[in-house]
């Protein structure tokens, strides 16, 4: 099934909501009117165009930015979770050991240091966390040569 491009940019309307407000209580039925669809048509079609369900996308994203607070060493891990738009410390440490690999507690104790030498930008494109194709629940960070 092919997206038009009207939609597609309709879809991209709610995923730059997604990445700009991460830490906002979004939910489908918002992102959906962003997107000016129904519910189940705008998470049909978002899962189409960009191989994740919103939801999925949305938490991928607070993971991430979870991660680059962590790393600083100056947060807990409730205060990275509510930080991004979490509400449950719990969940959140399941999604982020589902998606990193590793607690949010194993991951802020880790020595960061060597990445205080890599700038900003290039941090984040490399510590993105990547979901397999396949659609297995394993999870791993992308590698250097995995990055587009």
């Amino acid at each position: 099934m092919s997206v038009d491009l009207e939609e597609l940019r309709r879809l991209r309307r709610a995923r730059s909501l997604m990445d700009r407000e991460y830490d906002r209580p979004l939910d489908v039925p918002t992102l959906a009117r962003s997107a000016f669809m129904s519910t189940a048509h705008f998470s049909r079609r978002f899962r189409d165009a960009y191989g994740e369900t919103p939801y999925s996308y949305l938490m991928t994203r607070r993971i991430e930015r979870a991660k680059a607070l962590l790393r600083r060493g100056d947060i807990s891990v409730t205060e990275a979770c509510f930080a991004v738009g979490c509400t449950s410390v719990g969940s959140f440490s399941s999604r982020f050991t589902e998606i990193v690999g590793e607690t949010p507690s194993a991951y802020r104790a880790r020595d960061h240091s060597d990445s205080l030498a890599v700038p900003s930008c290039a941090a984040m494109v490399l510590g993105r966390p990547r979901r397999t194709r396949a659609g297995s629940s394993r999870n791993e960070e992308a590698s250097p040569a995995a990055t587009p």
